[in-house]
């Protein structure tokens, strides 16, 4: 499983710009105009991963698949699109299909670049977006929970969408209720409040790599939040240099790691997701499962007969597979473990699975 990223915000904050770097394409268009962007760009990119790198060197693999992330740049959103506004519900329904938003707010000030307010307030900005998704929410939930529809509902799924509901029409965001009922089923109920979020700072230039103003009052505001501070002009112009010229670009710029390193990061911990990796002559492999997966289930994750016929994981730490340099040494060296179908998957485990008939 890799995860998918939607990016939102109000037009003319810099998505599709931030898309484009995100994803070294130019597959989005970036204009001064409200709505240039109306059909959602997707875009699939490798997650970096030195130790990946390291681990196919040493078994000399042909090929080597990075974990993947995709990046949906979605069409801008205005007030009143609850009630179909600007692009609307168009704009809701591609929300609803990624795993966390990425909330793109803008924190520069330009008279080139339109805004559709008179002044710059980032934090204006997010809670027009979020009183939107509430509004939809409550939407979807009333017609859910309409005399006919209840009773395909199980008691469970029932108590919480009337919790969901009764919260949001009091004007509070559900977010309690991630305490009180499983993952599984709010990832079942497709609700966007309770969607995992990143707020993302659109600074200018001369404001990295420490933000301003405007990116402070958000800290300030949403002191519980995953905040990213950005300059998506110059992210863009980093991913179109060589690989081997960013370095020094970031160093003249002063950014220690790019936006997409940043975003990846924030995201994993977010979704609350790991990575193991898979090693062989054929190729080296680096997989995302849920962080403290039992071992028959990452083994899911490469095929569902996997799973079923699970057996054992002999398994290395990353570590130790790039000391020892390799499964046969590691073994020697009593590095190597036999892991059964209660084991605890860590982040960065190179494990081969034993799968019965």
């Amino acid at each position: 499983m890799g995860f998918k990223c939607g990016i939102v915000g109000l037009p003319n904050v810099g998505k599709s710009t931030l898309f484009n770097a995100l994803t070294t394409s130019k597959k989005a268009q970036a204009e001064n105009f409200p709505f240039c962007t109306i059909d959602p760009n997707l875009g699939i990119v490798s997650v970096p991963d030195e130790r990946l790198n390291k681990i196919s060197e040493i078994t000399k693999s042909i090929k080597t698949i990075n974990a993947a992330i995709t990046f949906v740049d979605i069409a801008g959103l205005v007030k009143g699109a609850s009630k179909g506004e600007g692009l609307g519900n168009k704009f809701l329904s591609h929300v609803r299909e990624v795993d966390t938003i990425i909330h793109l707010t803008r924190c520069f000030d330009s008279e080139k670049i339109q805004n559709v307010n008179k002044n710059v307030d980032p934090i204006r900005d997010l809670e027009i977006i979020e009183t939107e998704i509430l509004l939809s929410d409550l939407e979807s939930l009333q017609k859910r929970l309409e005399k006919s529809n209840k009773k395909k509902l199980e008691k469970e799924e029932l108590d919480f969408l009337e919790d969901c509901k009764k919260l949001i029409s009091d004007g509070k965001k559900p977010d309690e209720l991630k305490k009180k009922y499983s993952k599984d089923l709010i990832k079942k109920s497709a609700l966007l409040s309770l969607k995992p979020r990143i707020i993302v700072c659109n600074v200018d230039e001369k404001s990295l790599p420490d933000g301003n103003k405007y990116s402070e009052a958000c800290k300030k505001k949403f002191t519980d939040e995953n905040i990213i501070i950005v300059c998506a002009d110059i992210e863009d112009q980093i991913m179109g240099l060589q690989t081997k010229d960013r370095k020094d670009f970031m160093i003249e710029s002063g950014i220690k790691s790019t936006g997409l390193d940043n975003l990846i990061k924030t995201g994993y911990n977010t979704l609350g997701l790991s990575t193991f990796f898979t090693s062989g002559p054929e190729e080296s492999r680096a997989w995302t499962i849920e962080k403290n997966s039992k071992a028959p289930d990452a083994a899911g994750v490469i095929h569902t007969d996997f799973k079923n016929k699970f057996i054992r994981a002999e398994t290395v730490t990353h570590e130790d597979f790039i000391k020892y340099k390799g499964f046969n040494e590691c073994k020697n060296a009593g590095k190597l473990r036999l892991e059964g179908k209660d084991y605890l998957v860590n982040d960065g485990d190179v494990m081969y699975f034993r799968i019965g008939s």
